[in-house]
């Protein structure tokens, strides 16, 4: 049996999915609904068994067009980065490299690498985005982007997985607070305080109302502030205590009057992961990174290193 594709046919398929209807498929492709439903009876016919179910309330994807719409949304995405990558080259650039990276990694140890990677290499361009580790995981798993850095407990059994470094989350309280002199504690009884939070777009946000949902509280949101540096300021001002990775509240620590509480709770210590689809498939250029990252992370557990 031979199957014929073709982007359109790809392109349609994901539209209707996307609508759960055959009608706005067709038309957000551009074409007559006679046309589409052709199209679909087509492709139907070179695969051998039926893509959608069509009920008076719209179509569902069958499991065959489940699997079709997910293979051709990671074909359409590799075809976007192709097109980007052509441009850029047109443009006298070599490399494209897209990453994305959890809260802590982007603030705290990315910036001086990517300093160094991208001064050694002027022909190539980043594009980095802050994400959650499972969308980070997902998006290097569909091949959406080349790698990523993630934190926690996130499962990675198809990816190439490389150590990196480890982040731990820690309370952060105004000196004079009355946890200020606290050995540690546990994340829920921090519910009962003013909390500072980061935006909404964040990954730690994100994280932290996962498990305050997780223990059917609220998270307490006082403020909501851009960056480390300005949830620290705000905590300096006791308008509130925050969650924030140790090494950023340590770093800001030397120049406020904040004070650092370990959380009990296993989740906070987590491991920072570098992970890619295959390690040996990455461009030389992408791997340059990759063994950037690991030697800075190297630099940072030696005794001259910084902590």
């Amino acid at each position: 049996m031979t199957m014929h594709f073709d982007l359109i046919d790809l392109r349609l398929m994901v539209r209707i999915a996307e609508s759960d209807s055959l009608t706005r498929g067709a038309e957000s492709s551009h074409m007559s609904l006679p046309s589409a439903s052709t199209r679909v009876k087509n492709l139907e016919e070179s695969i051998g068994t039926k893509l959608l179910n069509r009920t008076p309330q719209g179509v569902t994807l069958t499991p065959a067009g489940q699997a079709l719409v997910h293979h051709a949304r990671l074909v359409l995405g590799q075809i976007e980065s192709l097109r980007g990558d052509l441009q850029e080259y047109a443009k006298g650039i070599k490399g494209h490299l897209r990453v994305f990276a959890n809260t802590t990694a982007l603030g705290e140890f990315l910036p001086p690498v990517l300093r160094t990677y991208l001064l050694s290499h002027p022909d190539v361009n980043i594009d980095l985005k802050e994400r959650l580790s499972h969308d980070i995981v997902r998006a290097v798993t569909e091949g959406q982007i080349d790698i990523g850095i993630v934190a926690g407990h996130v499962r990675t059994e198809n990816l190439e997985v490389l150590a990196y470094r480890q982040d731990r989350l820690a309370l952060v309280v105004p000196a004079g607070h009355p946890l200020a002199g606290a050995e540690s504690i546990a994340f829920e009884q921090t519910l009962d305080f003013d909390h500072i939070g980061l935006h909404e777009a964040s990954a730690i946000h994100a994280f932290l109302r996962q498990v305050c949902d997780g223990l059917h509280r609220r998270l307490p949101l006082r403020i909501q502030v851009g960056n480390f540096e300005a949830a620290c300021r705000m905590i300096e001002a006791s308008v509130g205590v925050g969650i924030l990775p140790e090494s950023a509240a340590r770093r800001h620590a030397q120049s406020m009057a904040i004070r650092i509480v370990p959380l009990r709770d296993e989740w906070s210590l987590r491991a920072l992961l570098i992970c890619m689809r295959k390690l040996d498939a990455l461009p030389g250029f992408a791997r340059d990174l990759v063994d950037l990252l690991l030697a800075d992370a190297r630099g940072a557990e030696s005794p001259s290193g910084s902590p």
